[in-house]
């Protein structure tokens, strides 16, 4: 793919991940998934070489970098068959939110682990009755003697909570002025007491599982409220109290570009898997199957759609990264939309070219089918974004 609006430390990059991908290969990724394990070599390799906290400052042990680079990461590991999911939830998600608006105590507690991946950290949001509506979330935070907090309320649908040191949790306080709730976000860590879990039995076959969380009256100390409380300003970011909204969208933009990461390297890897078999197979009057317009037009279509998305990605990261959250609001969305849609018809594509051969586990296709029709859904559903652009980008009227 095309990288010619990207710097010569962007392409070095690129070509570094590369490499360390193709080491590891689809094969890999499938073989650990079927055995229910973790791709822990992988992570821990990609840690040591400072690619999971490329966008985490280097004051606490990361790159100093941002999404841009992060996201170049995600996308040629999933481009070589070998995407770590919780690169989306751990550095992009957690690590941002911390990285921006925690306080100094929770930074060096928390970041130099999650830049070399020594520690993991899940994201807890979406709950059984709220699905994508963030203003219904019912966990709830309460202040206890000695500025305690105590949390009880559920969680569905997050990632990784079983290798994951703690989970940062979406619950709401109680504002004493107004009697509302507002959000703020939580460091739980995983063997807090009432802190529980339960696998939720998926068809997807994949290494990273799904939980349903449970917090039953779970006590944590003040300082677990991300940013420390009440409230606090430290140049142009906030913490305490006051801040859980920004505090979640700007831990959401990272997740959209990371999506969109995800499913442009699953649909290039689809893509490249798929060319590689019509120009050898061969079926009639010796020529090989990719030679007819009925196979290489549509993997043409799936390139160019794969490459659109791409530059909607790297759009999305770099105005997250230059600090306009409002615009990459808008363009991160956009990015994780177009990513999935393109993924999603890459990955039929590649399928429907190989045939029969596309659904057996030697060519490592079939599994993508899933995988990728997953990336419609999650962390936000095309729905949701087409509500997000319909109403904050053209001005109609909400349907919601």
């Amino acid at each position: 793919m095309s990288t010619v609006l990207e710097t010569e430390e962007h392409k070095a990059l690129r070509a570094a991940v590369a490499a360390l991908g193709k080491r590891f290969g689809r094969d890999y990724s499938t073989g650990l998934a079927r055995k229910g394990e973790h791709p822990r070599e992988l992570w821990e390799e990609a840690g040591k070489l400072g690619y999971l906290g490329v966008n985490l400052p280097e004051e606490y042990g990361g790159g100093g970098g941002g999404m841009a680079e992060l996201s170049i990461v995600l996308e040629e590991l999933g481009a070589a068959g070998s995407p770590l999911l919780m690169m989306v939830v751990s550095p992009a998600i957690c690590g941002t939110v911390i990285a921006r608006f925690g306080t100094e105590e929770q930074k060096r507690a928390w970041l130099p682990g999650l830049s070399d991946g020594s520690l993991t950290m899940s994201f807890g949001i979406t709950e059984p009755d709220a699905g994508s509506n963030s203003h219904r979330i019912t966990t709830t935070a309460r202040r206890d003697r000695g500025g305690e907090w105590v949390l009880s309320g559920r969680k569905v649908f997050i990632s990784g909570v079983d290798i994951s040191d703690a989970t940062l949790i979406v619950g709401r306080t109680e504002d004493a002025r107004s009697g509302s709730l507002k959000p703020c976000l939580f460091i739980v860590p995983r063997d807090a007491p009432g802190f529980s879990r339960t696998q939720i039995d998926m068809e997807l076959q994949a290494a990273e599982k799904q939980f349903e969380l449970v917090l039953d009256d779970v006590r944590l100390p003040a300082d677990a409220l991300v940013g420390g409380g009440p409230s606090r300003s430290s140049g142009a970011e906030s913490g305490g109290e006051d801040a859980g909204l920004l505090q979640l969208f700007a831990g959401l933009n990272p997740e959209r570009i990371m999506g969109a990461a995800f499913a442009i390297g699953m649909g290039r890897y689809a893509v490249e898997r798929a060319v590689e078999y019509a120009k050898t197979r061969t079926v009639w009057k010796g020529a090989p199957i990719g030679a007819h317009q009925a196979i290489a037009h549509p993997l043409a279509q799936a390139h160019i759609e794969l490459e659109l998305s791409r530059l909607m990605m790297q759009k999305a990261a770099k105005l997250y990264d230059d600090g306009d959250d409002t615009g990459a609001g808008e363009a991160a969305n956009m990015a994780k939309y177009a990513a999935a849609e393109a993924c999603v018809r890459a990955v039929d594509q590649a399928v429907h070219t190989l045939g029969g051969n596309g659904l057996t586990r030697e060519y490592g296709l079939a599994s993508l089918i899933t995988a990728a029709r997953v990336s419609r859904i999650a962390p936000v559903s095309r729905e949701m974004i087409l509500n997000y652009v319909s109403h904050q980008t053209l001005g109609l009227p909400k349907s919601y």
